[in-house]
């Protein structure tokens, strides 16, 4: 069940006749001609070319990046202040309290 089947190779069904006999050619040489010159290079990526409404568009949207970007770290440096604010206050209180709490005693 878990050893794989491995595929035979078919037999060839034809008669396979041998091949004909080729008599060899004589090779004679030209004058040479001078290499072709090699072809410039593509670009692999094509270019991009930046018209007036999408460099407004690419401004408009690093703009808004900025601005959504900063909106939350100033909100978030916000509530760690108030968070810090509220502690201290906390703190006073209950200081309060146990300075009023040992003086009665």
């Amino acid at each position: 069940m878990f050893r794989p089947k491995i595929p035979t190779m078919p037999m060839p069904t034809g008669l396979s006749t041998p091949p004909a006999f080729v008599e060899p050619t004589n090779v004679t040489r030209h004058a040479e001609t001078p290499p072709a010159a090699p072809p410039t290079p593509t670009p692999s990526r094509p270019t991009v070319q930046l018209t007036p409404g999408t460099a407004l568009a690419l401004v408009g949207g690093g703009t808004a990046v900025v601005l959504v970007l900063g909106a939350v770290l100033v909100s978030l440096l916000l509530a760690v202040a108030i968070t810090g604010a509220s502690v201290a206050v906390c703190a006073v209180v209950l200081r309060s309290l146990l300075a009023s709490d040992a003086k009665r005693r």
